[in-house]
């Protein structure tokens, strides 16, 4: 594939991240590949205005997270990789949800004893309710506060098996019904983000073949991704 532009606003970064098909979601590519390709605390290795944290929807990466979501319909991101964020195009989320989930449902992995009794409870109230907030998820799923740390066990768990996603960020509504406070990120089933369809293609992809394509590609942004570091990506 031809060399991915430089980096210098959110324009480039959509570009890159579709031509690549994937990519962590910080600024460290932990051996595999990042769109952006210096941390939190460094400045571009070329001539760029993008800088972490600044604020600035253009030009800091950290705001291009919901902005994709909000934007866009063809770009996932979620901790899907090494426990961590990352992006996924709607091309190539196919191919990993055909590793990661095969031809299962969700109820199909429950019954297998693949996902926790704590995942199901988000699960269910993600499906039955859409798109939930991560602030309103912990008390529609039934966590009280002594639970919190099964929660975000569970939460991360659903999104590393790629059962549930994220599909934008919501601040808590007072009262008054005006917005207040940080902003939380919102959950919805990966069907109800890219359409039914995607996720049945995921299911009629034999797994050693997606993972083939996958690696294929990984190796095609990284010839040096070291053979340990691609299965743990590619498998969650």
């Amino acid at each position: 594939m031809p060399p991915l532009p430089f980096i210098r606003g959110f324009s480039d970064f959509v570009s890159a991240l579709l031509s690549a098909g994937f990519s962590l979601g910080g600024g460290n590519g932990d051996g595999i590949f990042s769109v952006v390709s210096w941390a939190w605390d460094e400045a571009a290795p070329y001539d760029s205005p993008v800088r972490w944290h600044t604020g600035d929807p253009e030009t800091d990466p950290w705001q291009w997270r919901t902005r994709v979501l909000d934007e866009r319909d063809d770009i996932a991101y979620a901790k899907v990789f090494f426990r961590k964020s990352g992006y996924i195009t709607k091309e190539w989320y196919p191919f990993f949800a055909a590793v990661r989930r095969g031809d299962r449902t969700f109820g199909d992995a429950y019954a297998d004893g693949l996902v926790s009794r704590e995942a199901r409870r988000i699960y269910e109230a993600v499906a039955a309710g859409g798109e939930v907030p991560a602030h309103d998820l912990r008390r529609e799923a039934g966590f009280a506060g002594e639970e919190a740390s099964g929660f975000e066990r569970a939460l991360l768990e659903l999104q590393m098996k790629m059962f549930i996603t994220i599909c934008g960020g919501r601040r808590k509504v007072s009262r008054k019904g005006e917005d207040y406070g940080w902003e939380s990120m919102v959950f919805c089933t990966p069907e109800s983000f890219f359409g039914e369809q995607t996720l049945a293609l995921a299911a009629e992809i034999p797994e050693n073949e997606a993972f083939g394509k996958i690696r294929g590609r990984i190796l095609e942004l990284n010839p040096g991704a070291e053979e340990k570091r691609i299965f743990r990506f590619i498998r969650g």
